[in-house]
């Protein structure tokens, strides 16, 4: 990687389309609604971003143009490298606004595991997140709240979500998608959670058919038998 794409948008845009899978690209083009996508495999991102967070990230951060997914994707997985939680998060602020996919959400929520040191810092955020009018700094919100799926939290995850209102398609998604790995880890509790939700009828139905896609559960018959009719 030349040091060159720190200061020089152009140079990165040029990099990147040397490293380009065409085959990925369309790939891509097919499950993602997005900007111009250059066809950069995910690996490659992430170790460019790791190495680029050891050099001045925040040239590059100045320089970016998000013109392109990969730009977009790099800025973000930049900062999820990051050592310093306070730093980190009024880049991170910043960054959430040029979200324009369920994908960059979610790898770069995913990646940022300095979450899983500042918990209780972080679930503010969430909060503030989830009160968003824009629809994929809601969602950052809610795949957020992956990283408090253990015993100290899953009740305020519960809560939260109880009170999600939301008509947009990419949150209903995460919540629904959130649930469903909510009735892998905590089945019983979960269902309790189902019976007196206020979930809608589809993020509702949707939590259950992606948890009965999963490998992971077992009593597939009973969650069929729990979905809502719809009218």
């Amino acid at each position: 990687m030349p040091n060159s794409i720190l200061t020089d948008n152009n140079e990165l845009i040029k990099y990147l389309y040397s490293i380009k899978d065409d085959e990925y690209k369309k790939f891509n083009e097919r499950i993602i609604k997005t900007n111009n996508i250059i066809g950069v495999r995910l690996p490659i991102l992430k170790k460019m971003a790791k190495e680029i967070s050891k050099l001045d990230y925040l040239t590059f951060i100045k320089n970016n143009k998000h013109k392109y997914y990969e730009e977009i994707m790099l800025h973000g997985l930049v900062i999820t490298y990051l050592k310093d939680y306070d730093e980190s998060i009024k880049l991170f602020n910043d960054y959430i606004n040029y979200i324009d996919s369920w994908a960059t959400c979610d790898s770069i929520v995913l990646n940022y595991k300095i979450i899983n040191k500042n918990l209780d810092k972080y679930f503010i955020k969430i909060k503030e997140y989830l009160k968003s009018d824009k629809t994929f700094i809601k969602r950052v919100g809610i795949v957020s709240l992956f990283y408090y799926l253990n015993d100290d939290y899953i009740d305020e995850v519960f809560n939260v979500v109880n009170c999600m209102k939301s008509d947009e398609y990419y949150v209903k998604m995460a919540i629904a998608w959130l649930i469903s790995i909510c009735l892998i880890k905590y089945y019983d509790k979960t269902l309790i959670f189902l019976k007196n939700c206020n979930l809608d009828d589809w993020t509702y139905n949707k939590s259950l058919q992606k948890a009965i896609e999963s490998y992971r559960i077992k009593n597939k018959d009973y969650l069929r038998s729990l979905k809502r009719i719809l009218t």
